[in-house]
């Protein structure tokens, strides 16, 4: 099914920022990108959705492999125990030899879930953990190489990719284009300069290959 996806705002990356924007998805591609009575026009037949915001690339998380391999992400029911947020540095180091296969399988199960939540749609491998290389295959998040590996800022990479200082093109691995893959996300923000204010926790929406896969309850 054909599907538009509107909002206040559409931002390409390398391209102009589309007032009142959308971004057509058939399958797993954008077929169509532009105004949103123009994109609405010519896909009449269309199920349209309209999100508030900004609708931008999803964005790209250099330090993947650090996070889902030196990190332990809490089930809910360890809230109580562990807490909620991530267990790096020492806190992993103590409890990593307590970690059975199911657990850590867990954790990089809800590692990759916790991206989805910050927009991410692209992370930077390879996964030579074999739990996390099939759970990164099974995710729908595309895997892409770099020319070095990203250094490790001082306490740690954040799971928003923003968090790091870049502004949102130097964020993003793929700019929305019309015959891309249908990779992105939208932020609850007004503008390209509050998102990158905001951070990716203003995100509401991920869509990977077309399928929305994280939607803000």
């Amino acid at each position: 099914m054909l599907t538009v996806h509107a909002a206040p705002l559409v931002l390409p990356v390398g391209a102009a920022a589309v007032g009142r924007g959308a971004v057509a998805v058939e399958g797993d591609r954008i077929t169509a990108l532009g105004p949103y009575d123009e994109v609405a026009a010519a896909h009449p037949a269309a199920r349209v959705r309209q999100w508030p915001g900004v609708i931008a690339p999803g964005l790209w998380q250099r330090h993947a492999e650090w996070l889902l391999t030196r990190c332990y992400h809490p089930d809910p029911r360890e809230a109580d125990e562990l807490g909620a947020e991530p267990l790096s540095g020492e806190a992993f180091a103590r409890l990593a030899g307590e970690l059975d296969a199911t657990r850590w399988a867990g954790s990089v199960r809800r590692g990759l879930q916790q991206m989805l939540r910050y927009g991410t749609t692209h992370l930077t491998g390879p996964f030579r953990d074999p739990v996390v290389r099939r759970a990164v295959s099974r995710s729908g998040l595309v895997e892409v190489s770099a020319a070095a590996a990203p250094g490790i800022p001082d306490g740690g990479p954040d799971l928003d990719p923003l968090a790091v200082g870049r502004d949102l093109p130097g964020s993003v691995h793929t700019p929305l284009v019309t015959g891309a893959r249908a990779d992105f996300a939208v932020f609850d923000v007004p503008d390209e300069a509050a998102l990158v204010a905001a951070g990716a926790a203003s995100c509401v929406v991920t869509v990977l290959a077309g399928r929305l896969v994280y939607r803000r309850r």
